[in-house]
């Protein structure tokens, strides 16, 4: 009876040593990938005072959208609110300088002047949309930058952005909403 209490004090001695030893060498299981891949930001916009330039509007969202994928804009509901407030002007066209965060505030005017001096309606829009989502001025700057406004000329008619000015709102937009800055404010006045 002593020889077997002593085994199984032995035994049970061993395997506590045996858990131990492997314990501390065991490499623990690796932690599980984090998800990198944020959803996109979404911001919504109000273009109901803005008559006229709604074609304009809904091309110049579409190029963005087509372009970026941190960051969507849609259309926001009537009577719901939004962060990009859209208004028709008879001055030159300006915007808030963002990039403008989910329940943000941005303002961006359609100046009228600029169409009348030979400004196309969607570069205007997609360039002051532009403004809102970060993006400052690049004047003077040929009609391939978008955000050379009106500086491409009144010929110029590009309303999408190039691979710097995407890769610019992709950086400003990435990891979602918790990574992004809040809105420089400035008002950029996109007279010549």
């Amino acid at each position: 009876m002593l020889h077997s209490r002593w085994f199984k004090t032995a035994g049970a001695a061993a395997a506590l040593t045996l858990a131990t030893a492997t314990a501390a060498y065991a490499t623990p299981a690796p932690a599980p990938a984090p998800d990198l891949t944020a959803a996109a930001v979404t911001l919504r916009y109000d273009d109901s005072r803005a008559a006229g330039w709604e074609a304009a509007i809904a091309a110049g969202v579409a190029n963005w959208n087509a372009s970026v994928s941190n960051v969507q804009l849609v259309e926001a509901a009537p009577g719901t609110r939004a962060e990009i407030q859209i208004i028709a002007t008879t001055g030159w066209p300006q915007a808030t300088l963002g990039p403008v965060r989910p329940g943000g505030t941005a303002r961006v005017e359609l100046g009228s002047l600029a169409v009348t001096e030979g400004h196309d309606k969607t570069r205007i829009a997609a360039h002051e949309l532009g403004h809102s989502l970060g993006l400052p001025d690049t004047k003077p700057g040929p009609c391939t930058q978008l955000m050379s406004g009106s500086t491409g000329g009144t010929t110029c008619k590009n309303a999408t952005p190039n691979a710097t000015e995407r890769s610019r709102v992709q950086s400003l937009y990435a990891g979602g909403f918790a990574s992004l800055v809040p809105a420089d404010g400035r008002v950029l006045v996109d007279a010549p």
